[in-house]
């Protein structure tokens, strides 16, 4: 296996975070009651998210964030249209549809639903 990285990211309400998170094709693939992982896709190329608890945290005052680099951005943003997360500049959660930016990388932007900012990105 490849080395790999993963964000460490709040979440509220670990329940509702696996319930939003499984939409989008993530499984659960370890929880406690301090810490949960979240894993997308095959062994060796699989999208990873850990999360810690956060019961306090105000989502409008959150700067947590992470960029998520994805074989099939399109796969990726068509599960959460029909997830029914909103295309909207404001509240939680949201998403902004992909587009080529000035890098020359296509991103979607993801704020999950305690406020943390997902950068998915379209691996060339």
């Amino acid at each position: 296996m490849p080395d790999l990285a993963t964000p460490n990211l709040p979440s509220r309400d670990f329940d509702a975070t696996v319930q939003f998170f499984t939409k989008f094709g993530f499984e659960c693939g370890y929880r406690a009651d301090n810490w949960m992982i979240l894993h997308r896709g095959p062994k060796g190329s699989r999208a990873v998210l850990e999360f810690f608890p956060y019961p306090d945290l105000n989502p409008l005052e959150s700067s947590f964030g992470a960029c998520i680099r994805l074989d099939d951005l399109a796969e990726m943003v068509a599960q959460i249209e029909a997830a029914g997360v909103p295309d909207t500049r404001t509240g939680y959660p949201r998403i902004h549809p992909p587009q080529k930016e000035a890098s020359g990388l296509t991103i979607a932007y993801l704020t999950d639903p305690d406020g943390s900012l997902l950068r998915l990105i379209q691996n060339d």
